[in-house]
């Protein structure tokens, strides 16, 4: 009888190394993929001598020196407009009625896709957007949209905007679970006691070692800003665009020559991010001797409290944008006649859903079949490593953080297109399969996240418990301890699944662009402008989101409603 157990546990110890595999396998591949290409191999196209002539061809590229520009003023601003504003928020508002206000209002805004939100910002800001009509013509005097490039300026002004909107719930969640690890309040007493403002007692007391916490989170917040693609297709420039963008129109060119300029441009795109990073962490070292001195210097601060009213404006206009944007998705997608300057529609019709309700929903499937399939692998594998680390007492050190933070710190634009290479190199099927393997490498670190700590937080005593009356592990695993962590569980799987359901460039460039989902057709629609049609996919992708967040909040209940503290669990 002690056999299937000792198979069991043998089981679980390879769980932690696969899971390594699968999440960093794919991206050691795609890098090589990239890197040969961009010194000159590439068999497909004649080319077998390497050379560095791809790199040449991009430096000699007239754009090149704008994209780059423009990939790192709108990462490395969003970035720190993003932080800036979450700090503002802790330091004047943690512990208030206020800020518990703001974590209400920005949970849900996570789940909203990117490039959902970024249609909705796109729709607000346009020259015919609701901002201007609203204003229009007591204002204004305008009885046509006026001529001025608000949204897709050259400055990268909106892309970067878009970001911060999207960032800073991220951030602000990120922040609020590590607050709870900190134990800030006995912290912000002491500095309160000692005659400290609330916001200084806050930054010197509380930031420092909270920084420390969440700095991996902003480097990721860092690398996707600098290398998103499908926020900056609605958004950003388009001539010259960012670099990222640039890179994936290559890539579509007829012509295979450009695949070795691309992967030169993807070697690039990395260099950035890394050197970016880099001066992230020297940024980081400075700003902390600064606020030594300051902290030194012995000042009060008191003067900081007059500015507490304005450090939460910036969050609930982040919050504000993003709802309004929405909203204005919502309306286009039933609008009738809509002429500028009128703020709301003549009237309101179905035809829109009616006309592209059944390719919408043929697309749903194939989103929510790729997403439930990529979750399902991720929690799979994400609750055997963390049942290995019960059985076998592991610890979680910051080297194995890295590892579950790296697919996300290297841009997707540096190692998805030498996966693309590898895959049709050996003659693999770039279809749905595919896809769900390159979801899993993004959606497996944020399953882990979110289910992590609700995992180890278990009370052990139930287990012992179960022990003691006879059950073996893996019947403790499955009677036990999931049953009680059934919320936690589905709140993870709702994480990996709104990620899913937004991955762009995994999709594009794995599937070969055959495997059409919500978000690659809401994108591709954006060269068309056709804003009932795009309100109705963007609508149906963030619906594809917020759903499984629902479920999560409603089947503990239903499930558990004979047991009070199992249904709130």
């Amino acid at each position: 009888m002690a056999r299937p157990a000792r198979r069991s546990r043998r089981g679980l110890k390879f769980v932690p190394s696969l899971t390594v595999l699968v999440m960093l396998g794919p991206v050691a591949a795609g890098l090589a993929g990239t890197l040969a290409p961009a010194l000159g191999w590439m068999p497909a196209t004649g080319a077998l001598d390497l050379s560095g002539a791809p790199f040449a061809q991009l430096f000699g590229w007239a754009g090149f020196w704008d994209a780059v520009r423009l990939s790192l003023v709108s990462g490395v601003g969003a970035t720190v407009l993003s932080l800036a504003i979450v700090v503002a928020i802790c330091a004047a508002w943690q512990g208030t009625r206020t800020f518990r206000a703001i974590e209400r209002l920005l949970s849900p805004l996570l789940s909203v896709p990117h490039a959902a939100a970024a249609f909705g910002l796109a729709f607000l800001l346009a020259p015919s957007g609701w901002i201007v009509r609203a204003v229009t013509p007591e204002l204004t005097g305008w009885s046509r949209p006026p001529d001025v490039l608000i949204v897709q300026d050259p400055w990268g002004l909106a892309l970067m905007l878009g970001l911060v909107v999207k960032e800073v719930p991220f951030l602000m969640l990120m922040t609020i679970a590590a607050l709870g690890q900190a134990q800030t309040g006995r912290s912000l007493l002491v500095g309160r006691a000692l005659g400290y403002g609330r916001e200084k007692a806050w930054l010197v007391t509380v930031f420092p070692r909270l920084y420390a916490q969440i700095r991996l989170p902003v480097y990721v917040v860092l690398a996707y800003s600098m290398s998103v693609v499908d926020v900056a297709l609605i958004l950003g420039p388009n001539t010259p665009p960012t670099l990222a963008v640039q890179v994936v129109r290559w890539m579509a060119d007829p012509d295979l020559a450009m695949r070795l300029q691309a992967a030169a441009g993807a070697i690039v795109q990395l260099g950035l991010v890394l050197g970016a990073l880099a001066a992230w962490r020297v940024g980081e070292i400075a700003v902390g001797r600064l606020g030594c001195r300051w902290a030194q210097g012995g000042g009060r601060a008191r003067s900081l409290s007059a500015i507490r009213g304005l450090a939460v404006l910036p969050g609930v206009l982040a919050a504000a944008l993003l709802i309004l944007g929405l909203a204005g998705l919502a309306l286009w997608s039933m609008a009738g006649h809509w002429s500028f300057p009128h703020v709301l529609p003549d009237g309101l019709t179905w035809l829109s859903w009616e006309r592209h309700g059944h390719a919408v929903l043929s697309v749903s499937g194939e989103t929510a079949l790729i997403g439930a399939v990529a979750v399902l692998i991720a929690l799979v594998l994400t609750i055997g490593c963390l049942e290995a680390e019960y059985r076998y007492d592991l610890r979680m050190g910051a080297a194995s953080m890295w590892v579950l933070y790296l697919p996300l710190l290297v841009p997707q634009i540096a190692f998805l297109p030498g996966l693309q290479a590898l895959m049709l190199a050996g003659g693999l099927d770039a279809g749905r399969g595919a896809v769900i393997a390159a979801h899993v490498v993004f959606v497996l670190p944020y399953v882990f996240l979110s289910l992590g700590d609700p995992f180890r937080a278990w009370d052990r005593r139930m287990g012992t418990i179960a022990a003691a009356l006879g059950a073996r592990p893996d019947r403790v695993l499955w009677r036990v301890r999931l049953p009680m962590l059934l919320a936690p569980v589905l709140t993870a799987a709702a994480v990996g699944f709104a990620v899913s359901v937004g991955q762009y460039l995994p999709t594009l460039l794995v599937g070969g662009g055959r495997v059409p989902t919500l978000t690659t057709e809401a994108v591709a629609l954006a060269s068309g402008g056709d804003r009932r049609a795009i309100g109705v996919y963007a609508l149906v992708q963030t619906a594809a989101a917020l759903l499984p967040f629902a479920l999560a909040l409603a089947l503990p209940r239903l499930i558990w409603a004979n047991r009070r503290g199992l249904s709130h669990a």
